[in-house]
């Protein structure tokens, strides 16, 4: 049914640098792909054909402690027993931020969006090509990877507090939830308060070099996150917009 052990590939150790992958798919034909791919690629790999042992293995540690079983997860969302956005949902609400790649044959704008909304970092629709989804997981993990490196444990600009160690964030006191994507784009902006970044610069550090999409992605994230920040998002008073050049914060 699933494939729990972790399985190594010396020949590449170098290449993946073990990072472990976990396949959460039904159909045992691109499951098995999936799995054969990866290992090629030399990550460490484990599999679940549906969601309830998928949960499983998710919450065999404790993120809270800092403990992650794998460093990213590949997410269908057609799923027996527990579909894939709400797996999403709760690995979210429990402030779990191991990065999760969707894979699904609904390929809509409006999937998408529902999608990233409700945690997942990237957005993969099926048939899909083995080496652009590898390309998206090296892209994944290396920003996995940047964002474990010690950082101060809260940044503050004005009414805005984040939280690293606790994943969180508050405003004028009370607390917002944001979305990965959101939380690392105010994490950026907060990290360099009144520093103008281009939609170029921000899709570089906050989804990679890698990603294959509209600029617009990030006029997207930012009117969201303007509504969870500002009092009113019509006329921010901390996410401005620096009209030909991208956006400040403060």
């Amino acid at each position: 049914m699933f494939t729990s052990e972790l399985t190594k590939c010396p020949s590449k150790l170098e290449i993946g640098q073990m990072s472990r992958i976990l396949v959460v798919e039904d159909e045992n034909l691109i499951r098995e792909m999936l799995v054969l791919a990866l290992e090629a690629e030399g990550y460490a790999i484990a599999a679940a054909a549906d969601g309830r042992t998928a949960l499983a293995l998710l919450q065999s540690a404790e993120p809270s402690l800092g403990e992650l079983p794998f460093d990213l997860v590949i997410l269908d969302l057609m799923l027996p027993h527990i579909n894939g956005l709400d797996i999403c949902r709760l690995l979210r609400h429990q402030g779990n931020l191991v990065p999760i790649l969707i894979l699904s044959a609904k390929g809509s704008e409006t999937d998408r969006v529902l999608g990233l909304e409700v945690g997942a970092d990237d957005y993969l629709t099926k048939p899909f090509s083995m080496r652009e989804l590898v390309a998206r997981c090296r892209a994944l993990l290396r920003r996995q990877r940047l964002g474990s490196l010690p950082q101060l444990p809260v940044l503050q600009f004005k009414d805005v507090t984040l939280y690293l160690q606790e994943c969180r964030v508050t405003v004028r006191d009370q607390e917002v939830s944001l979305s990965p994507k959101e939380f690392r784009l105010l994490e950026l902006f907060l990290n360099y308060p009144r520093r103008v970044w281009s939609r170029e610069q921000l899709l570089d550090q906050v989804w990679g070099t890698d990603f294959v999409g509209d600029s617009k992605t990030v006029d997207v994230h930012i009117r969201w996150l303007r509504e969870k920040l500002e009092k009113d998002p019509s006329h921010p008073e901390y996410l401005v917009t620096v009209r030909g050049f991208g956006y400040r914060f403060g």
